[in-house]
């Protein structure tokens, strides 16, 4: 029963970070419209966020529970990084073969749902693993780790981390699919629905991920690895780019806002990493 709790409580955690999309919709029931200026911002606090979660968060904890030098740790944790990257290279190849517009949000029958939603879960499937991989140590009775109490529950100070990381992350992927939506005229409710939408797999993600460090604990450093790799990688060829796409009519192609969210982003994570 334990065992079923514990993925319970993963799956609960992915879906918070699921609903934390929709919040991207609120700006549009205040305001028309979004400046590029604070979308550039957005996603450069959404790249500064991910990359410290990966860094100060699940790397740094993949370091700490392998036994050895830096050698064994890069050998433990290296292969892991390798498959994420991995993973997001063919997550593009799929993405690239299988475009498809925002209208298809409002029109999809269900052969087309069912092709959004696989491509929406190669997209932030990752995202999900990331949550899933950070409760690895649940339940583990060690006076060692670093745990909080919340709600009654004594969690991973890493699963708490990264939940909050992911789930602010999400908040400007939601602005970004809730602006083409704002141009087809489609509601502000609506719109935060299918932010939400985009980022459900992310809860599967998470109860995956979890289930499968648990089952072969010696593949944790491999999973802590393998998150950050995917995060990273993510932010490298998707988040940045997105952000420069949004600020090339800006001074300066918009690189001074996006340098300020990732610093944004960063001194916001790496105080909570250390608490």
């Amino acid at each position: 029963m334990a065992a079923v709790a514990n993925l319970v409580l993963v799956f609960v955690a992915g879906l918070l970070t699921a609903l934390a999309t929709g919040l991207g919709a609120i700006p549009f029931f205040l305001v028309e419209d979004i400046s590029d200026r604070w979308n550039v911002v957005l996603w450069g606090l959404a790249s500064g966020i991910m990359v410290a979660a990966s860094l100060f968060g699940l790397v740094r904890e993949g370091l700490a529970v392998v036994d050895g030098g830096v050698v064994d740790a890069a050998l433990a944790i290296g292969p892991g990084v390798l498959v994420g990257v991995a993973l997001v290279v063919v997550g593009h190849e799929v993405l690239e073969d299988a475009e498809f517009d925002a209208k298809e949000y409002e029109e999809a029958d269900f052969r087309k749902l069912v092709l959004i939603l696989g491509i929406l879960t190669v997209h932030s499937f990752p995202e999900g693993v990331a949550v899933g991989v950070s409760f690895a140590e649940l339940g583990i009775e060690d006076p060692s780790l670093a745990t909080v109490s919340l709600a009654g529950l004594t969690l991973p100070v890493l699963a708490v981390f990264m939940t909050v990381a992911i789930s602010i992350h999400n908040v400007p992927e939601g602005v970004a699919i809730s602006i083409p939506l704002r141009a087809m005229g489609v509601s502000e409710w609506r719109m935060a629905w299918w932010a939400v939408f985009s980022s459900l797999p992310q809860p599967l993600g998470a109860v995956i991920a979890y289930y499968f460090v648990t089952l072969a604990e010696q593949f944790l450093p491999f999973g802590f690895g393998f998150a950050a790799g995917a995060m990273v990688y993510l932010v490298a060829t998707e988040f940045l780019p997105e952000a420069l796409e949004h600020g090339e009519d800006l001074p300066g192609g918009g690189r001074r806002e996006l340098v300020g969210g990732i610093t944004a982003g960063v001194l916001v994570m790496v105080p909570l990493a250390f608490a």
